[in-house]
Parts: C-alpha cells; structure tokens; sequence
C-alpha cells in the first residue's frame, strides 16, 4: 500500500510528506454512534446560508466522528478564534443537546473570522460559506505548524477527507504528445445550463475537447505552436465528494431554476483517469436547496441523512422526516457524496 500511495505522488508531480498531521487510516467513514437526528438551528435574520452549511457538516460522518473525538481541542492552544474548536462546540450541541433547536452562537459571533466579505444580517451565498468555513478549519489545524511544507499540510484531517486531484492531460494533435498536469480540489463546481442530469454533466466534463486557438498550445515534440486537445479527469477522488451545481447563469446573472436529476449512489469510475476496476461507489447523504426567483435573495434549507440512516429535512430550526424519493426530487445547488 505504502508504494502505490509514493507512487501517485511521484505521478502527481508532487514531493512527499516530511510529515503526516493526520494519518488516513485514522478516519472512520461509518458513525461510530448512531442516534436520532439532531436539533434545528435558529434563523437570526438572513443566516439560513450558515444553517444550512453547518448542517451538511455535521451530518459529514468521517468529519462528525472526528469532531465528537475531541482530538483537536484537546491539543489546540491556539490563542482567541479556532474554527475547529469552534465546530467541535457546534457539533456536539446538536447532536447531544435535548432542545429541538439550538442558536449557533459561536460561529455567527465570529463570522469576519471565517470570512471577512460576510456581514451579520445580511444574505450570503451558502457555497461561498462553505469554501470559507473549510478554509477556516484548514487554517485552525495548521496554526501550530508553521514550519510544514505544503505536501504536509495537505495531510490535515480537512484535506485527508475533502480533497481529490484532477489531472488535465492535452494531447497535440499533429503528433500525439501528451502533457499532464495535475490540480487539487475540495469541490467540484458545475456547468448545468446543458444538462439534465449529474450523469451527463460529469461525462460532458471527462470528455475530451479542442482547445481554441486563444488557448494557444506549445508542443515541446512539434516544437512549435499547434492545434491541441484536453481532458480533464478525476485522478485521485476525495473520501468526501462536494460538488456545487451552478444556479446563476454567467452571462446573465439570472437563476436556472431547473430539475437537473442526480442519483443516490454514484459510481466515480467512468469519470476517473483509470476507468478500469471496480465500480467507485459515492452515497448521497446531504443536499443544499435554495428557493427563490433569484440567486440575490430567497431562502437556503437542507437535506441530510442522520446517523440512524433517515433523511430528514432541515429548514432552520424545523427538523422532519422525509422520504428519499422527496429527496432525489429537489432542485438541488450542493451535493454531498461521501464513499
């Protein structure tokens, strides 16, 4: 195992770990404990953006097991604001607390420290909430370790669950010679303008396309400039799979407010660099909707999978049972895959 793993980081192109902050093995994908769903959480006025990420996050179960550990908290010595402290507090608040319903303090108190562009009371864009709340707990794991390479710090519990690669490979088309290179990622941002489902999105992705000529290729075979074609695939995929489905139309600004289908088990492999093997199983356990006539305004609620293996819908402080048809019928804005 440990030669196939310095293996794809030779690949890669990218220098091994001096150090390892969390060991993969470490991680637990299934619960360690099961119970009812946890509490609601209150809407403050326009904080349904950070409800609902909390949420999806909470009900993450390698990230959930991990928080409920402890761990983190029990070696920080961070001084004032620590994400991950912060989310350890959050977490066991609503998965422990008896209230129906519980106020995230914490995070709404220091919200300029998860993201400076966010303001009490004002609406927000939940996937921008998510980018920053990770980078925030990225940041909180390696606040005594300032010393690391960065092939080391991509060995945090956050990147150890969140994190996958692509690999882009462009191929000259007078010669055949390939370039690869390779990009990490937390999620995966998609075009659905075109599409009606997950499935076609992602095999529009994977295929190959012609560069256009502003995207002037250099061949180091030709040596010379010339016509060249790209591939984008998934080369190592995350544990945890987050993709976010573009709602706002970017040349016009406006919503696409359209049913695009995605399944609740979804097999990675035809979109990897290696399509052979066995399939790469990915379960759907957490969605992120938003309601309203435009993506400026409107309203952000969710729907996750607790530990007992239930969907529930959570829209603020209101938690109720739902069924999976309900939730494979969503226009759905986030997806949470976890393998």
């Amino acid at each position: 195992m440990a030669a196939r793993g310095n293996n794809s980081y030779i690949a890669e192109g990218r220098a091994l770990p001096q150090s390892i902050v969390f060991p993969p093995e470490k991680i637990c994908m299934d619960w360690q404990r099961r119970q009812r769903p946890g509490a609601g959480l209150f809407n403050l006025g326009n904080t349904c953006y950070i409800n609902v990420i909390l949420q999806c996050l909470t009900y993450t179960p390698p990230l959930a097991n991990y928080l409920l550990s402890y761990e983190h908290s029990q070696l920080c010595q961070q001084q004032g604001f620590c994400m991950m402290c912060t989310m350890e507090e959050h977490v066991r608040k609503v998965l422990c607390s008896p209230a129906s319903a519980i106020l995230p303090g914490a995070v709404l108190r220091d919200l300029k420290f998860i993201g400076e562009e966010f303001e009490y009371g004002r609406q927000e864009n939940a996937y921008k909430f998510l980018r920053c709340t990770l980078s925030a707990m990225q940041r909180a794991c390696l606040s005594a370790r300032h010393d690391l390479y960065i092939s080391s710090q991509e060995t945090t519990i956050i990147h150890q669950i969140f994190r996958g690669f692509m690999k882009s490979r462009v191929t000259c088309l007078s010669c055949q010679a390939v370039v690869d290179s390779y990009k990490a990622f937390l999620d995966i941002s998609l075009d659905i303008r075109a599409a009606s489902s997950l499935t076609t999105v992602l095999e529009d992705c994977v295929t190959s396309k012609e560069l256009d000529q502003k995207e002037c290729f250099r061949c180091i075979k030709c040596k010379k400039k010339a016509a060249a074609s790209k591939r984008v695939t998934v080369h190592r995929a995350p544990r945890v799979l987050m993709l976010c489905l573009e709602r706002a139309d970017q040349w016009t600004g406006t919503k696409i407010s359209k049913f695009v289908e995605y399944p609740e088990y979804l097999d990675l492999r035809p979109y990897m660099s290696d399509t052979a093997g066995e399939p790469l199983l990915c379960s759907l356990y957490a969605i992120v909707v938003h309601s309203g006539d435009t993506c400026l305004e409107g309203h952000f609620l969710c729907y996750t999978k607790a530990s007992n293996g239930l969907w529930y819908k959570m829209d603020d402080e209101f938690v109720d049972s739902c069924d999976t048809h309900t939730v494979l019928g969503q226009q759905a804005y986030l997806l949470f895959y976890a393998r």
